[in-house]
């Protein structure tokens, strides 16, 4: 479980830069293909959560229609005060208050913060992203 407070969602590669390399090192820790999901702490204590989206990278809207642009493929969070660079967040991350503890749960390609009363905070549906076009390229 993820504690209250206040805190961004969104891609966490635009506000994780100084500890990109520890996020994916921790990420990657398996023996199999794929990536894990779930809620971590880095060396120096800071926690986040993060899930990958469904299809990757895009742009991802949540219920209310707030987008959330994805590079890394995931969609995480991490407390406001624990990101390096403040101004970062406003590239696609979206500030959020979580009066209670919460965590993320993935169900067929919708990422949730719920908290542990049921409530779903902030819900992103990442399936197909809107800019995404399936249909193959005339030559």
């Amino acid at each position: 479980m993820m504690r209250p407070g206040t805190y961004l969602v969104g891609d966490l590669c635009y506000v994780m830069h100084p500890q990109w390399r520890e996020v994916c090192n921790l990420m990657f820790a398996t023996d199999g293909p794929g990536v894990l999901d779930g809620e971590f702490n880095l060396a120096n204590g800071v926690r986040f959560a993060l899930h990958g989206t469904a299809y990757g990278d895009g742009v991802y809207q949540d219920q209310q229609g707030r987008e959330y642009p994805v590079d890394a493929g995931l969609i995480g969070c991490i407390r406001v005060e624990d990101v390096y660079d403040p101004e970062w967040w406003l590239q696609g991350m979206q500030m959020f208050e979580f009066k209670q503890p919460f965590e993320i749960v993935y169900d067929n390609g919708v990422i949730s913060f719920v908290d542990v009363d049921g409530n779903k905070v902030v819900e992103i549906d990442t399936g197909l992203p809107g800019d995404y076009d399936d249909e193959e390229e005339e030559v």
